[in-house]
């Protein structure tokens, strides 16, 4: 598998990243090993969890299922010292019975209501309980996971920055953030001499949310071209082929992060990446994924999440699929000048 920079690091990971949400809760021990040894097999060394999954999928679960999982295979394998391990924290809801409805459905309106939040101390036990559930004495790269607009940046990056200089993260990165707040990141970091996020986490496909809706979580023009002149941050791309709407007319229809993209762009751009997909033998999941790797504006890091073994082999062709300008100039084309988003 080929690698990419993780900003300037000079540090390299697989260019796909592995995500683990389902990996100990909706998907079973035996099945997440099989990902993870195939993955590894394949040259695959970054691996992306979060200390607060999956906490909704069990009623009374504090999370930690993906990490402690992650942690059996880390020893049983001794695979260490081969894998990029990221994980994240800021998005665990108090613990409450409310957090469930009596048939298991979680309360996500006052999960967000409550989370951790990156406040100093928050932090600093967030990651001491990741490296005790993952059973290893450092972290590769840290995410706060929710941007929080409660707690002055001030004190998150000077306790992400004392947890650097402790040793038990290498790096640091930020998820579901806008632009705003990078750049006010940038600037503090640089002021007072703290380490600067080297990875910004964000939903991101080869769909643009319709005209009129609005997140901090989706990346829109304007973050794609700030990250475009500040290479030293990489965008890790989640969700990358939404859900695996694309292969799936009836799935979209129905899903709900569909809501953010329906329009006539995101038909015009479906029904580009189905037709050449067709013609290039291959799925439309697969397409849109290929096209993430020969993104250069800025490069993009694909974040992968499969609950089954069949689901992560079927995106496995994406990796060895070339696309020329041709091919390349059709799919970036389409939409335009219909996108107002």
């Amino acid at each position: 598998m080929e690698t990419i920079e993780l900003g300037r690091t000079g540090e390299h990971v697989s260019r796909l990243a592995l995500g683990a949400m389902q990996m100990g809760s909706a998907t079973d021990e035996d099945t997440s090993v099989r990902i993870l040894d195939h993955y590894r097999d394949l040259g695959g060394s970054f691996v992306d969890t979060a200390d607060c999954y999956e906490w909704w999928s069990t009623p009374g679960s504090r999370g930690g299922e993906s990490e402690e999982l992650l942690g059996r295979w880390l020893r049983k394998g001794g695979h260490r010292d081969e894998m990029f391990i990221a994980t994240k924290g800021s998005a665990l809801p108090a613990h409450s019975p409310d957090l469930w409805a009596a048939d298991g459905t979680p309360n996500w309106e006052l999960a967000r209501r409550t989370f951790a939040g990156a406040g100093a101390d928050t932090l600093r036990a967030a990651v001491d309980g990741s490296l005790r559930r993952l059973g290893t004495d450092r972290i590769d790269l840290y995410y706060v996971h929710v941007d929080d607009l409660f707690t002055p940046l001030e004190e998150s990056l000077e306790a992400l920055h004392g947890l650097v200089v402790a040793g038990k993260i290498r790096h640091i990165g930020w998820s579901n953030v806008r632009t705003w707040r990078l750049e006010s990141i940038r600037q503090l970091c640089s002021r007072h001499g703290w380490t600067l996020p080297v990875a910004v986490q964000q939903q991101h496909s080869y769909l643009r949310t319709r005209g009129g809706h609005d997140t901090a979580s989706i990346v829109g023009g304007e973050q794609l071209d700030y990250l475009n002149r500040h290479r030293d941050q990489t965008l890790v791309a989640y969700s990358p082929i939404v859900k695996g709407i694309y292969d799936d007319p009836a799935r979209r229809a129905e899903h709900w992060m569909m809501e953010a993209y329906a329009g006539p762009d995101s038909d015009a751009r479906l029904d580009a990446v189905t037709t050449l997909a067709a013609e290039l033998g291959v799925t439309p999941n697969q397409l849109v994924l290929a096209w993430l790797f020969h993104q250069t504006e800025p490069p993009v890091l694909p974040l992968i999440g499969p609950r089954t073994y069949e689901q992560f082999t079927d995106l496995l062709p994406a990796l060895d699929l070339e696309l020329d300008a041709g091919h390349l100039g059709r799919l970036d084309r389409a939409g335009f000048p219909a996108s107002a988003g």
